[in-house]
């Protein structure tokens, strides 16, 4: 969006268009970052109730507050001096909240393994994983992870 003017109390509501604009920054930013889109499981977000807000939850991968660095230091303007993603609330492992262009984001990870950890070799833990046949879930099997399905 050129020229985009970060919104102050008082100057009227967010539109639309600025919600979805700023939804599509943060995704876009994700989906460059291959290496956090190939270690989620479950990558899922929604609107928030208020509609005004937007939820994006994993599972796996990193932790919400290396997330919320990555779109700190990814989601920019060319036109617009400053930063477009600003610390909106409390980061951890598990959760973090960050206002994007004035649309609050509320991030949470579902037993995160953490950037340091994805990035390492799969170990004997994860063969280990990989054999046990007997555990039925609805999300990918281990040895497709492992043989990259």
């Amino acid at each position: 969006m050129r020229g985009f003017r970060r919104t102050r109390p008082g100057d009227g509501e967010l539109t639309s268009a600025r919600r979805y604009e700023a939804f599509g920054r943060v995704m876009a930013a994700l989906a460059t970052k291959a290496e956090f889109i190939e270690s989620c499981r479950d990558l899922t977000w929604w609107r928030g109730a208020d509609d005004h807000s937007w939820h994006i939850e994993w599972r796996d991968g990193p932790y919400a507050h290396e997330v919320a660095a990555l779109l700190a230091e990814h989601v920019r303007d060319p036109d617009f001096d400053g930063n477009l993603v600003a610390p909106a609330g409390p980061r951890d492992d598990a959760s973090a909240v960050l206002d994007v262009m004035g649309v609050r984001f509320e991030l949470r990870a579902v037993d995160p393994m953490g950037k340091a950890r994805v990035q390492s070799p799969p170990g004997f833990w994860r063969l280990a994983e990989a054999l046990d046949t007997t555990r039925r879930t609805n999300a990918r099997q281990p040895w497709e992870e492992l043989l990259g399905g």
